[in-house]
Formats: C-alpha cells, sequence, structure tokens
C-alpha cells in the first residue's frame, strides 16, 4: 500500500480522534462539520449515567425528606457536595481508562483477596437494599396513579427492568437512560413556580446550619449516602472500561499504534462527562430541597411518610396533576437507578472472580454475571415485599450508603495513588485533597450519628 493510502477502518479511527467519539454512519465530512454540540453529546455516557442514577426514587425521597424537616437549611450541602462526588466518581472513570478494567477486576489482579471481597460485600449489601427501596417507591407511586396495590406492582417492575438489562445492548441501554434522566428536569419548574423565599435560599445555600441532633445527621448522612453512592463508583469505572473495549474493538490499528498516546485525551472526556453528569446530579438535588422547602415545610409537613405527601411539592407546577408528574418521575427515575444498581453488583462480582461479564453479553455465555443481577433484583423484590413504609424504607437505603462509602473511597484513593496501576496518570493534589475530604466529611457524619443514638 502507498504512503499516502489509507483503509476506511485507518480513516474511521481518524475520525474518531478528531472528535473524540465512535463514529455514526455518516460521511467523515458530515461528522466534522457537526463535531461541536453532537461530539460533545456524544461524549456524555457512563457519567451523565452515573449522574442521572444518583437522583434515583432513594435520592429523590431522601432530598424531599430534608427539605420538608430543614426548610432550605441542607441547601449547603449540594455547593460542598458538588466537587467532592466529581473527585470520586472521577477517579472511578479515570481507574476505568488507564486500567482498562473495573474496580473489582483492579482490586483482584493488585491487592488481597481480603480487600476485593470486603469492598464487594459492602457494594452488594448496599445495592440490594437499595433496590429493595427504589422499587418500593416506585410501586407506592404507581399506586397513586393506578389503585393496583404496592404487592403486585413491585415484581411487575422487578421483571420488567431485569428483562431490560437482560435483553438490551450497551449501546441500547446508554440511550434508554439519558432520557430517563429528563423526568428529573420537573423539580427545577417546580422549585420555581413555588415562590421560595431567596434569602432564605440563599442563607441556606451559603451559610451551613448545622444541628447536632439525631434527626438532623441521620438526614446529612442519607444526603451524602444517596450523593457519593458506592453502587456509582463500580459501576462507573466498569462502564467507562466497557466503553472503551467497544472502541478497541471497532478499532483493532489503535491496539497496535499503541494506547498510551490517547489516554490523555480520553481522561478529559471522560471528565467532561463526569463533571456534566455530577452537575446535573446537584443541580436537581438542589431543586428537590428547595421545591420541599418552599412547600412542604411551609404547610407544616415536615415528617414525609407517604408518597402522597412527596407528591404535594409538585402542585405549585402540576396542580391537581402533581401525583401524576411525581409519579411519573419516581418510576422513571426509579427505571435509570435500579438497573444501575444490579449492574454495578453484576461487574463487581463478576470481576472479582474473573468470570466473563458486561452488558453486550448474552446470558448463556456470562452466566454469573447475568444471576447475580437476577439474584439482587429477587432478593430486593422480597425485601421491598416485607417493607412497612416505603418513603422510610428510602432514606434508610441512603442512610446505610452513608455509612458504607468512607471505607471504599479510601480503597479508591489507595488505587488511584498506586503507580503500578495509574503509571503517570495517578492521582494528583486536588484529587487527593477532594477524595480524602469526602472519606473524612462522610465518615464523620456517620460515626456523630451513631454516637447521636446514643445519647
Amino acid at each position: 500500500m502507498k504512503p499516502h493510502m489509507r483503509t476506511d477502518n485507518e480513516a474511521m479511527e481518524k475520525q474518531v480522534e478528531r472528535v473524540g467519539t465512535v463514529p455514526t454512519t455518516n460521511p467523515p465530512n458530515a461528522t466534522v462539520r457537526n463535531a461541536g454540540a453532537s461530539a460533545f453529546l456524544r461524549k456524555l455516557g457512563p457519567g451523565l449515567i452515573t449522574g442521572a442514577a444518583d437522583d434515583d426514587p432513594s435520592g429523590i425521597a431522601t432530598y424531599s425528606q430534608a427539605g420538608a424537616a430543614f426548610g432550605y437549611g441542607l441547601l449547603w450541602t449540594a455547593l460542598i457536595g458538588l466537587p467532592l462526588m466529581i473527585a470520586v466518581q472521577l477517579m472511578c472513570a479515570r481507574v476505568g481508562v488507564v486500567a482498562k478494567s473495573g474496580l473489582a477486576s483492579t482490586l483482584r489482579t493488585h491487592y488481597s483477596r481480603t480487600v476485593l471481597w470486603f469492598a464487594c460485600v459492602l457494594l452488594v449489601i448496599a445495592n440490594t437494599l437499595n433496590i429493595a427501596a427504589d422499587l418500593d417507591g416506585m410501586a407506592a407511586s404507581a399506586q397513586l396513579l393506578t389503585g393496583i396495590p404496592r404487592g403486585i406492582l413491585v415484581p411487575v417492575f422487578a421483571a420488567l427492568i431485569l428483562a431490560l438489562l437482560i435483553l438490551a445492548s450497551y449501546e441500547a441501554m446508554a440511550r434508554v437512560l439519558k432520557w430517563f434522566a429528563l423526568a428529573l428536569f420537573a423539580y427545577i419548574g417546580a422549585g420555581l413556580l413555588a415562590h421560595p423565599s431567596i434569602i432564605g435560599v440563599l442563607k441556606g445555600t451559603f451559610i451551613p446550619s448545622i444541628q447536632w441532633d439525631k434527626a438532623y445527621l441521620l438526614t446529612f448522612v442519607a444526603i451524602l449516602g444517596t450523593t457519593i453512592s458506592p453502587y456509582l463508583f463500580f459501576w462507573q469505572a466498569s462502564q467507562v472500561a466497557e466503553q472503551e473495549e467497544h472502541i478497541l474493538a471497532r478499532f483493532p490499528m489503535r491496539r497496535r499504534r499503541g494506547q498510551m498516546r490517547r489516554t490523555g485525551r480520553e481522561l478529559h472526556d471522560a471528565a467532561l462527562d463526569t463533571e456534566s453528569g455530577m452537575l446535573v446530579s446537584q443541580v436537581i438535588m438542589f431543586f428537590i430541597v428547595l421545591t420541599a422547602g418552599a412547600t412542604l415545610h411551609k404547610a407544616g409537613i415536615t415528617d414525609v411518610q407517604t408518597a402522597d405527601q412527596a407528591a404535594r411539592a409538585l402542585r405549585p407546577l402540576a396542580g391537581p396533576l402533581a401525583y401524576w408528574l411525581f409519579a411519573l418521575g419516581l418510576i422513571g427515575t426509579g427505571m435509570l437507578g435500579v438497573p444501575v444498581l444490579a449492574g454495578s453488583a453484576a461487574y463487581a462480582i463478576a470481576e472479582a472472580g474473573a468470570f466473563k461479564g458486561g452488558m453486550d453479553e448474552k446470558p448463556d455465555a456470562a452466566v454469573v454475571f447475568y444471576g447475580v443481577m437476577a439474584t439482587a433484583m429477587v432478593v430486593g423484590t422480597i425485601l421491598a415485599l416485607t417493607s412497612a413504609n416505603s418513603m422510610k424504607m428510602l432514606l434508610w437505603s441512603a442512610v446505610v450508603n452513608g455509612v458504607l462509602a468512607p471505607p471504599l473511597i479510601v480503597i479508591i484513593l489507595f488505587v488511584c495513588n498506586n503507580e503500578k496501576i495509574m503509571g503517570k496518570y495517578k492521582n494528583g493534589r486536588l484529587l487527593n485533597v477532594l477524595g480524602w475530604s469526602a472519606a473524612g466529611l462522610m465518615g464523620f457524619a456517620a460515626i456523630a450519628m451513631i454516637v447521636s443514638f446514643f445519647i
């Protein structure tokens, strides 16, 4: 072949280097012309999904309870939570880019089995409880609209989500999950139409008001736990690694030319994706707290016991249709969050045991991977059916995440500072400061909460 000639595959690879993503079937010139906004949107994948999944039913219930109980007093947590969650999730994404594997696989290769299975057990416990809470919340919301008993709706939702996980490809899952994220934006409109106190909002956002009582500390831990959640750590690392494997499989020439020269660009894209997803997550969180504070708290509803009460926060936007908007939003975010919960548990166990796994694998070729998903969904369904109060279950699942997250963040910090794993891309000072701050704040809050139960 003459030096100036290229195969179609090489031309497509060159296009990827220009726009930073896998090209579609459009001609290269057309893709380059649309490389601005469209290229940016195509770069949004695991990070955006992770950020949107962060506002799952457990998150919505927790933020609603925070606004109802303390008005605007916990808005400041959105401000401090944003850089902390970006740092933690970015570390996870960087592991996927540099190590080309998920967290569990990386731990299996470089650390003891004790560390590996300690992390996986914490994850599976937290995820199973969260699946149960989310399924229960989805069913309770759907019951508002249909009158169908929650006991029937829980297994129906579980079966639907499990079918989606088994039958959908990675690309299809990514496309579906991005659209489900749009359901969350209803809270922005509701918050603006609720006529919140501007002074109260500014004070709650920029002047932390900390109380050392049990109810406040429990809510604070729940906010941290549903914002910086263990399942998102494993999910994002595995999804970034799988996404990269898709590109490498499509363009094998890139392996032969060497991957190192592209790592910097991939890390930049992962950072853009992660920062965008986390920003979306925290903006939604801010407005849910604000909306509940401006409506429920103002009306004297300080303890959200039912989906009916939580739905009232959306009345300024939807009026009589508030129940519909709340239910559809909670169901949509559940359809977003539960697959991530089950999927992250499956990735972790499959990687820990060196079993075949991935969203594009057929069930008969990845028995353990899909078996973990199914088991987590079945156990979660059973727990949901035995719960008495869906809103309280959603809150307590967030509390469990808040207690279990700190040791996992410490493990991630050790991984990201291990030169054998990350090479020259190990953590810089800022990521370390933010990462240790997240682990320290969450650990201190969890200990303070536990102590508050005994004094």
